[in-house]
């Protein structure tokens, strides 16, 4: 069963880690294989919910199940299920479709000088995350160049660019795989091709 304090606070310093070295890729599997409720959606998805959602803030579910998902998640976390111009949190589920990712990049809020963590995080469910080198990454937390390969529907890293052009507004990424895998895309990585 799921302790939803120690366990909760494992994964929290895991993705705490990946956040502040992008490109790092942390596992999540010995908290997932606790998770005893069944959900249509990743169970690592489940564990960031549990993690980052509460009644203070609002989130959006990217998906064909959106309005199945966003109540059970409302059940759970207390979350405000909001649109995407609105969410702090985007879910985007593996079901979603190109224009619905794109979409959802497009929409996501950056934050306003004055309040530039008033942004977006937008946690995203691909098939796997690995540090082939497919991307480049730079930025803070790297000491010179890391890597990765992850395949996204649509344009993300286009609309990842847009939304990133003028720090500190922007959008934060996080990365959850098939095998319990995270990965984190703050906002000051550089992504290049």
């Amino acid at each position: 069963m799921l302790d939803l304090v120690h366990d909760i606070q494992t994964a929290y310093r895991k993705v705490l880690n990946c956040m502040s070295r992008p490109g790092s890729i942390e596992n999540l599997a010995c908290q997932i294989e606790k998770v005893d409720i069944d959900v249509d959606f990743s169970r690592s998805n489940l564990i960031m919910m549990y993690m980052l959602l509460d009644a203070e803030v609002s989130f959006k579910i990217v998906s064909h199940e959106e309005e199945k998902i966003s109540k059970l998640v409302n059940q759970l976390t207390y979350g405000k299920y909001t649109s995407l111009e609105e969410a702090d949190f985007i879910f985007i589920m593996k079901d979603a479709d190109e224009d619905m990712v794109e979409q959802a990049f497009k929409d996501a809020k950056i934050g306003d000088l004055i309040d530039p963590h008033k942004s977006a995080t937008i946690v995203v469910e691909v098939e796997e995350i690995s540090g082939n080198k497919e991307l480049m990454l730079t930025g803070p937390g790297i000491k010179k160049e890391n890597y990765m390969q992850v395949k996204i529907k649509g344009d993300w890293l286009g609309e990842r660019e847009k939304k990133n052009i003028e720090y500190p507004l922007g959008i934060d990424m996080i990365l959850l795989d098939e095998e319990s895998n995270v990965m984190c895309l703050p906002r000051t990585t550089q992504i290049k091709k």
